[in-house]
């Protein structure tokens, strides 16, 4: 099924309609990575943690998002109602939408708790997509880790950037800054990224005919209905197994994937 609803307000009207009536999760705590970046992976991402131990991610590296976080003053929003902190990814600018996005993803597993449900754990990094030497698979945002991986299934990869330096050909791929390659493409894989910076309508435009268009990354922690009605036929994220261990390893910018592992939900 496809749907016109904008995914923001799909996925806040999901969340509001499961959490039902009564007073919303508070914020426990915001924990934000050091500034400036650390240069790895594991700067890259701010967490939003709930009363009930739920945690969410977000990406902070947009912008100057990150600069923004750390400037402000986080601990305002301790006890804060976390719908109230949600409905800013949609309707707030600048850094707060990432709070906002990463208590998204927190009360998506505040939910997913409740109900004692949990997605299966992922096999691999491509979001279950199976690159054939000789298809053309697309990619939005040039990510080397997974570009070799596509790329060494002989498969030829299209990766669709903003940045015009990265534009050409590549041994192995090709970057180009138009969305429209896309439409020859029918295996496409992205990052949860695109549901930040509001390209998610844009890029799925142009992915129509493609079979399986898969989003991943550790922002992919929401409620997976809404993103499976528009389209998505995949949606990789990250299901946090310790909350302190990680809150503690991201505000110290230490690497926190031990503390993690990659799931993924399927569209059926």
């Amino acid at each position: 099924m496809r749907t016109n609803i904008p995914v923001a307000d799909a996925l806040l009207g999901l969340i509001t309609t499961r959490l039902g009536p009564g007073p919303a999760p508070r914020v426990r705590a915001i924990h934000l990575p050091p500034v400036p970046w650390t240069g790895t992976k594991a700067g890259e991402f701010a967490a939003v943690e709930l009363d009930s131990g739920a945690i969410g991610l977000s990406y902070v590296l947009l912008d100057d998002t990150l600069a923004a976080l750390a400037g402000g003053d986080g601990a305002r929003l301790v006890g804060s109602d976390a719908l109230a902190l949600a409905r800013l990814w949609r309707d707030g600018h600048g850094a707060e939408r990432t709070l906002g996005f990463a208590a998204l993803n927190a009360l998506s597993r505040h939910l997913l708790d409740r109900a004692g449900t949990a997605p299966p754990t992922a096999t691999d990094s491509i979001g279950g997509l199976m690159p054939t030497a000789g298809e053309r698979i697309g990619m939005v945002g040039f990510f080397p880790p997974l570009v070799r991986q596509i790329a060494d299934t002989g498969a030829r990869l299209t990766v669709v950037e903003l940045r015009t330096d990265l534009a050409g050909a590549h041994p192995g791929f090709d970057v180009t800054l138009d969305p429209a390659a896309l439409q020859a493409c029918p295996q496409v894989l992205m990052t949860s990224t695109v549901l930040l910076n509001d390209s998610l309508d844009a890029i799925l435009a142009h992915c129509r005919q493609a079979r399986a268009v898969a989003m991943v990354g550790p922002g992919g922690g929401c409620l997976p209905q809404p993103l499976f009605d528009r389209g998505i036929t995949a949606l990789g994220g990250t299901w946090v197994d310790d909350g302190p261990a990680l809150a503690a390893a991201l505000r110290s910018g230490a690497p926190w994937s031990g503390f993690t592992r990659k799931v993924l939900w399927q569209r059926p």
